[in-house]
């Protein structure tokens, strides 16, 4: 039993081997046409430098180890993007726009959903120093290219935007502990939760909080929240931002202004691709213009990553 792996650990053999590799060359060779440059980050960091500015959900995800030259706790990362802006923010340190790309393997404590690896192979792009909302329209295009290149089957991307449930609470001076509470409700669409939580919140930003799980769906969506949501400039200028993201996109979109996923990572856009063969999203992505503020050098940020062995997977 010693050749036996770990659970949701397994070796790639070579018709899927295959299959990986031509996608990366494809995707990384478009990549390249768009002006993005190759960046490849370590395997191992420490952690203090490895989860500046990703919040408490990236820490459960990363295997920790002792280094056994200077006795700090170490981290195999679980995700390259914080990475990425690293090297941006710190090693190229450059004005104006840049556009880098990677790829690689990243390891995680549990899988991302059930029966998915715990050694996924990250492939994505990230664009620093532009807070327009021409970058996120440029990322998004980049992306849909990406998964056509790959033959991918009934493409869509369902986008949110987590400054709308931010603006609210914060303009009704919620506190960090009840926010906290309230976006796990929100996150689990659980509405009752929500209500009982809201209870003391005005009547205005109390309805607002229990409308967010109901607006999900097309663009009308877009149009309900506009007469029914507070009319707060952050949440006016995140409509307009989805109207125009909608507006440019190539591949069938949806909305869901409840979904938060990357809350104290993000701090705009949040997208999830998903396609025909595939349980869960072959591809995530958003804006995290906080991570470069972390790190010691506000940049405002947005990208993508492609999960590769998933995309692989339903490659024929």
């Amino acid at each position: 039993m010693k050749w036996l792996l770990p659970e949701y650990v397994e070796d790639i053999l070579p018709a899927e081997a295959a299959r990986i590799e031509r996608l990366r060359r494809t995707i990384l060779d478009l990549f390249f046409a768009h002006d993005y440059e190759l960046v490849m980050p370590p395997l191992l960091e420490y952690m203090d430098s490895l989860l500046t500015g990703t919040g408490h959900d990236l820490e459960l995800r990363t295997f920790k180890v002792v280094d056994q030259f200077s006795g700090r706790m170490m981290g195999v990362r679980a995700d390259i993007t914080p990475q990425v802006a690293r090297i941006d923010a710190h090693l190229l340190n450059r004005k104006g726009v840049t556009r880098l790309c990677y790829c690689g393997s990243v390891l995680h404590t549990r899988p991302a959903s059930p029966g998915a690896t715990r050694e996924p192979i990250q492939i994505g792009a990230e664009m620093y120093g532009s807070a327009e909302v021409q970058a996120d329209l440029e990322i998004q295009k980049l992306l849909c290219a990406a998964l056509k290149l790959a033959k991918l089957t009934h493409l869509r991307l369902d986008i949110g935007h987590v400054a709308v449930f931010r603006s609210i609470a914060h303009a009704a001076k919620v506190g960090a502990e009840l926010e906290g509470e309230l976006f796990e409700a929100l996150q689990k669409k659980d509405r009752p939760g929500l209500r009982t939580l809201a209870k003391k919140l005005d009547a205005r930003t109390r309805a607002a909080l229990e409308l967010l799980p109901e607006l999900y769906g097309g663009a009308e969506v877009l149009d309900s929240a506009e007469k029914s949501l507070p009319q707060l400039p952050e949440v006016a200028k995140a409509l307009k931002t989805l109207r125009a993201l909608a507006k440019a996109c190539p591949v069938p979109i949806s909305f869901d202004l409840a979904e938060l996923r990357g809350y104290h990572y993000h701090s705009g856009v949040v997208f999830d691709a998903y396609c025909a063969g595939v349980t869960g999203p072959v591809a995530r992505g958003g804006r995290y213009d906080e991570v470069g503020k972390a790190f010691g050098r506000a940049r405002p940020a947005t990208g993508f990553s492609i999960d590769l062995r998933s995309v692989a997977g339903v490659v024929k």
